[in-house]
């Protein structure tokens, strides 16, 4: 039976976070605020049989259907809120799960770095999908896991504060996120990302 690693219902999908999301998705591209669920199970083969459920259960479209060493991760996305609920309903109903049963978020390491170093600014920027962190100013890191949770944190981040999505990777055995901006407003972000994790 497969394990319910994540069940992730996002409202909206901000700017930022939804631009980063389709920088690298091989899918449909969703588009700011339309709502998205993300499903991240183990082992990762069944996410496909989980897709086949998910996307003829109402009319939604995948964005990501991903298979990696462990996990298998779909996200859907639709205009349509309802919709978007049915589909990842029908998924539950499928596994015989109820969302409870989804594993919590536990955070493995939140830093803040205050006026970054020009060359620490460099080498983030090598690694980066998002937008460019400058020199001078705040980071906030976040490590997360499962890692399809980086996406909820990163969300509610953009959602509480004026700052930049440098990086958030969902993929994998943990979730990270990158994130810049001035103090206050990096500060005000950390404090949301970490509390969407509190589920």
């Amino acid at each position: 039976m497969a394990t319910l690693r994540s069940y992730i219902f996002i409202d909206q999908l901000q700017p930022q976070t939804m631009c980063y999301l389709g920088s690298w998705i091989r899918g449909s591209l969703p588009r700011s605020n339309m709502a998205a669920q993300i499903i991240e199970v183990a082992p990762g083969i069944d996410i496909e049989a989980l897709t086949d459920v998910a996307l003829k259960a109402a009319h939604v479209q995948g964005g990501i259907l991903v298979v990696e060493r462990q996990f298998g991760y779909l996200e859907i996305h639709s205009r349509d809120v309802a919709a978007v609920k049915a589909s990842a309903e029908a998924v539950l109903d499928a596994m015989g799960l109820t969302p409870d049963k989804a594993m919590k978020p536990k955070i493995l390491a939140s830093k803040i770095v205050t006026r970054i170093d020009a060359g620490h600014a460099f080498l983030i920027n090598r690694n980066k999908g998002g937008s460019m962190i400058l020199e001078g100013e705040t980071l906030f890191v976040l490590e997360t896991e499962p890692a399809a949770y980086a996406i909820l944190a990163a969300n509610a981040a953009e959602k509480a504060a004026t700052i930049k999505i440098v990086d958030y990777r969902m993929i994998g055995a943990t979730g990270r996120l990158y994130l810049s901006g001035s103090e206050s407003e990096v500060r005000a972000a950390a404090t949301a990302a970490e509390q969407a994790l509190e589920i």
